[in-house]
């Protein structure tokens, strides 16, 4: 993902400076980004970036008019309206568009970063004061990964770059290896190697001659969770008054902007509020190779409704051809953050990028409006690995268990968000930049004095709808949410729809095993065709079993795969050949397996 990268130290520039240019280049993943590398001896400043070519932070770094002042941001920012304007007033040399604001907000907001709103980091120098500051968002989005060790603090947006030039890194962390295969993800700002961390959202850590001299934070969660609460009416006035106000935001800048469309609430929300000229926003829906999915068929008829032209991009057979290469760059571009079964999100995202830079999303809106918890540990297979890491994963457990117990909100906000989802986000934006409403500033802080009514159902989400546009309230979702009115009839619509919804889970991720013993025997008549693709475009249980079968075999029973320290050999050999047999499900199994495994042919085996 695009970002900044660098050191902060007393090294020698000869030491420093090829250092600074590793670690760039190890972060330079496509023809279409830019770099560049600033440096401040005097400060111990080496820091270096990589960039969309005509991204929002394309074209770092920014100087204010004495020259004394230097910022390195990444990321996107979403200011109030005039904010450019009212600089300029002020005497600031600001642009018209692009991120020159940003070096003079520091100048006149003495409590800089806090006011920024999206999803960022960077690094501010500012000579007069002798410091350099690290930041980044509030809810930690924009990651940074770091290493403290005698000679530097080194920082990136990638791990792999402190991996490149610390070497000796390249080692499991244990804990953070047991909560990826509880949870399929690391906590609390661990990450899968020892030594490196994750920097917490809403930091600003200040530096003076290369070293830390203040780990600041600019925000906490209480802020928003001690606010009064709302009653249901003030509350959903507000919260219209707040989305329909800012969405505006973001859709300025000088890129083209696509709308990635789904049958669901969220992307409904924008569609209905948004009112874009007719012809000026496409739209794009994900679909598989069997038949249209009901995102692509909702998303269709919301297209339409707002006069919008709508394409599918499909995951075809093109991919299956390319799976190795897909699974590979999913791993090693997200630093092992996301699994395998993501790699389709890497191959239609490549193809998005080809309709607009900028993708439009309906993200994290059910995990804020509604509270939807996204991921929970799930106990793995028994057998399957070692008890020194089962260990790690009891443990694993029960940190979630006590994260949980916190504040509903802030979980989704401030810990879902940046463990759980960071991994999907960082391997789509290596492709373009996605934007969503729903982690706006003001709109979470309203969202935290909702009344607990608000978060039972889809209500506020249709009335929102219904109030921005009523012909959009009256097409039904993906899952039967919303549509005609009638009782009887958007019941009977919803338990049709979720029928199908479960029939296909079954029949993919979730195959009970004495139904895959069934199903091996009727597999001449593809029964599983009735329902693969009415919901999800990836069908993985069958694809490992058949198109993919040679790649799984060849990876998880090669000698270096069997003989990882954590593993069962014999359990893997059999969960291998009773999948590739069919009478067997073990889809979820394989996919941490193969993800293990390329982790640690990337990363961890030596070079």
């Amino acid at each position: 993902m695009p970002g900044i990268v660098g050191l902060l130290t007393r090294m020698p520039r000869q030491r420093a400076e090829p250092e600074l240019l590793r670690m760039v280049e190890a972060q330079r993943h496509e023809a279409f980004y830019t770099t560049g590398t600033w440096m401040d001896e005097s400060l111990g400043v080496y820091v270096g970036w990589t960039a969309r070519k005509g991204s929002f932070s394309d074209g770092m770094p920014l100087w204010n008019e004495r020259g004394d002042v230097a910022l390195v941001f990444s990321g996107e920012e979403f200011p109030e309206p005039g904010t450019a304007r009212r600089l300029k007033e002020r005497g600031h040399e600001v642009g018209t568009d692009g991120p020159s604001y940003l070096v003079h907000l520091y100048e006149e907001d003495q409590t800089f970063p806090a006011a920024l709103n999206g999803r960022f980091h960077g690094l501010l120098t500012d000579r007069t004061r002798g410091t350099a500051t690290l930041f980044n968002d509030r809810y930690g989005m924009h990651r940074i990964y770091y290493h403290e060790s005698k000679e530097a603090f080194y920082f990136a947006a990638e791990a792999k770059a402190i991996l490149t030039v610390r070497p000796e890194l390249r080692r499991a962390d244990p804990r953070g290896l047991g909560e990826f295969v509880a949870c399929g993800c690391v906590l609390e700002n661990r990450t899968l190697f020892a030594g490196v961390h994750v920097l917490a959202g809403a930091a600003a850590w200040v530096f003076r001659n290369g070293s830390i001299e203040r780990k600041q934070t600019y925000f906490q969660p209480r802020e928003w969770e001690n606010q009064t609460l709302l009653e249901p009416e003030p509350y959903y006035r507000e919260l219209r008054e707040n989305f329909s106000r800012n969405l505006s935001r973001y859709f300025i800048g000088r890129e083209r902007i696509a709308m990635s469309l789904t049958g669901g609430l969220d992307t409904r929300m924008i569609m209905a509020w948004q009112r874009s000229p007719p012809r000026s926003l496409p739209c794009y829906t994900f679909g598989g190779m069997f038949r249209d999915c009901r995102d692509v068929g909702v998303a269709r008829q919301v297209a339409r409704e707002c006069e919008q032209s709508h394409e599918v991009i499909r995951v075809s057979e093109e991919f299956l051809s390319g799976f190795p290469r897909h699974a590979e760059r999913t791993v090693y571009l997200t630093d092992g953050c996301v699994d395998v079964s993501h790699s389709p999100d890497l191959y239609v995202n490549e193809r998005a990028r080809e309709i607009a830079p900028i993708r439009m999303t309906g993200n994290y809106g059910g995990e804020i409006l509604r509270r939807v918890v996204a991921f929970k540990p799930v106990d793995p297979l028994p057998g399957l690995f070692r008890p020194e890491l089962l260990a790690q994963v009891r443990r694993a457990r029960e940190t979630y268990a006590e994260l949980l117990r916190g504040h509903a909100l802030s979980f989704a906000a401030f810990k879902q968000a940046p463990w759980s989802h960071y991994g999907l986000l960082a391997l789509e934006q290596t492709q373009l930049s996605l934007r969503s409403p729903y982690l706006d500033n003001d709109f979470v802080r309203t969202v935290f004095r909702a009344p607990e009514s608000a978060f039972v159902n889809n209500d506020v989400s249709l009335r929102l709808i219904a109030d921005g546009n009523t012909a959009l309230r009256q097409i039904p979702t993906d899952r039967g949410a919303g549509g005609p009115r009638g009782r009887f009839r958007a019941a009977a619509s919803r338990g049709f729809l979720e029928f199908l919804f479960k029939a296909e889970y079954g029949c993919d991720y979730g195959m009970p095993q004495w139904v895959a013993r069934v199903d091996r025997h009727l597999s001449p008549f593809r029964l599983e065709r009735l329902f693969l693709g009415r919901h999800k475009f990836y069908h993985f249980r069958v694809w490992y079993r058949d198109a993919l079968s040679g790649y799984v075999r060849e990876m998880l029973l090669d000698p270096r795969t069997l003989c990882r320290p954590y593993l069962e050999r014999n359990r893997l050999e059999v969960v291998v050949r009773d999948h590739l047999k069919g009478n067997r499900n073990y889809t979820t199994e394989i996919h941490k397996m193969l993800t293990l495994e390329l982790l640690h042919r990337a990363f961890l085996d030596p070079k």
